[in-house]
């Protein structure tokens, strides 16, 4: 599975998801199961994230290089928020 999604469609949430913005999913098996992701959104005010249709989201491939580095911003920035 890929751990970057971007999003494509925001119709009923846009103040929860900025469409063309690059979101990175959490684990759960159950949640695909039904077809659905879940991630943080730009509420952000649920650590363990919110359930979105996967049909909002189009899979990114990233380099290992900007994987990296895109989780070492994310790592850091929720060290800033604590």
């Amino acid at each position: 599975m890929n751990e970057f999604v971007v999003c494509i469609n925001n119709r009923g949430n846009s103040a929860s998801l900025i469409l063309g913005k690059l979101y990175r999913i959490l684990p759960d098996t159950e949640a695909e199961a039904y077809n659905m992701l879940r991630l943080i959104d730009e509420d952000a005010s649920e650590p363990d994230g919110y359930l979105y249709p996967k049909s909002m989201f189009a899979p990114v491939e990233l380099s290992k290089m900007t994987k990296q580095a895109l989780m070492t911003a994310v790592a850091g920035a929720h060290l800033e928020l604590a």
